[in-house]
């Protein structure tokens, strides 16, 4: 890949160089120290992927990635040394299209610095499978037991590129008294999801937490899936992480969720997906959908970017296409 590194701190660009340049696979497009340099020079020569710092001076990497997402997409990996004190600033950035957040890599080459550079060149290999549509995990039938749950109806969320924002406009639009339980799966890191979840619950006046092993799904209340692991439905209703499938680039990926949802959950529900690049959700949602669920994508007009929700679309696996801000009143009605 041809990797552009957006970061005015001199020695985070020298480490970020290092490690692209190291690895044989990949090559420095450009370096460019403030968001409008980096919105100028990707207008210039659109790089496979943009390391991109949060703060920096003239624009911030924010607004550089809302500007390059509209005008000049490409893939964007938020690398910045302040994660945990600017989680809403991290979320407003995947609102606009920023795939991933990450913490810049350490210097030097202790035990911990080589872990750091690890990370990143894993997010880097993740991105360049999503950015070439990886094959989803292979459909898998099961049946479905008859048992009571929790709550009596489920909802099921799936978002990637630009879902933050898209989440925030649905869940923000639901009554505090919603007669529901929630299940969400977001592509984004595991260490940065509890700092995603507070970000959400600031946003909707229903609860919104991390889904807890052996949890079950609860009336007003959204889970959302807090690991790398994948987040499923059990055959007794409560909710598990768990690796498999390993290969899928995706995690959390919405196809493992919703497939599980389609097998186990005893009645039916209201499925969304939204923005985001590839094609995870997609069978998913086809499974829900010929078992009878209401199924909902965002349209292209109101993606960020618009891969799963079209791919789901193409497998003829909707009820309804419509734009983010008609999604929460179609779940509203149906339930």
């Amino acid at each position: 890949m041809r990797i552009a590194i957006v970061n005015d701190m001199s020695r985070a660009v020298d480490i970020l160089k290092r490690i692209i340049l190291d690895n044989s696979v990949h090559k420095l497009a450009w370096i460019a120290k403030t968001g409008s340099e980096a919105v100028r020079k990707c207008e210039e020569d659109q790089p496979d992927l943009i390391l991109m710092d949060l703060f920096m001076p003239d624009m911030d990497g924010v607004e550089a990635t809302r500007r390059i997402m509209y005008a000049t997409p490409c893939p964007i990996l938020l690398v910045t040394a302040t994660m945990e004190d600017h989680a809403g600033k991290i979320f407003e950035a995947m609102g606009h299209g920023a795939l991933d957040a990450i913490n810049t890599p350490m210097m030097g080459s202790g035990e911990n610095a080589l872990k750091s550079r690890d990370a990143l060149l894993k997010k880097i290999s993740i991105i360049e499978k999503l950015s070439i549509n990886s094959k989803n995990a292979p459909k898998k039938e099961q049946t479905k037991p008859a048992r009571a749950a929790k709550v009596s109806s489920l909802i099921v969320m799936g978002a990637s590129t630009g879902g933050p924002k898209a989440l925030a406009d649905i869940l923000s639009r639901m009554p505090v008294d919603l007669r529901a339980g929630i299940l969400i799966a977001q592509h984004v890191d595991g260490e940065f999801s509890a700092g995603m979840a507070r970000w959400l619950d600031e946003q909707s006046p229903l609860k919104i937490r991390i889904a807890k092993e052996g949890a079950y799904p609860l009336q007003g209340t959204a889970f959302l899936a807090g690991k790398n692991d994948h987040l499923v439905l059990t055959s007794h209703l409560n909710l598990a992480y768990t690796k498999e499938p390993i290969a899928t680039p995706f995690r959390p990926s919405v196809d493992v969720l919703f497939k599980s949802v389609a097998a186990h959950w005893p009645s039916m529900g209201v499925a969304v997906l939204l923005t985001g690049m590839g094609k995870d959700g997609a069978e998913g949602m086809k499974m829900l959908h010929r078992v009878g669920w209401h199924t909902i994508a965002q349209d292209e007009a109101t993606s960020v970017v618009y891969g799963m929700p079209k791919a789901a679309r193409d497998l003829v696996a909707t009820s309804e296409i419509l734009p983010v801000d008609r999604i929460a009143s179609a779940i509203l009605r149906r339930l």
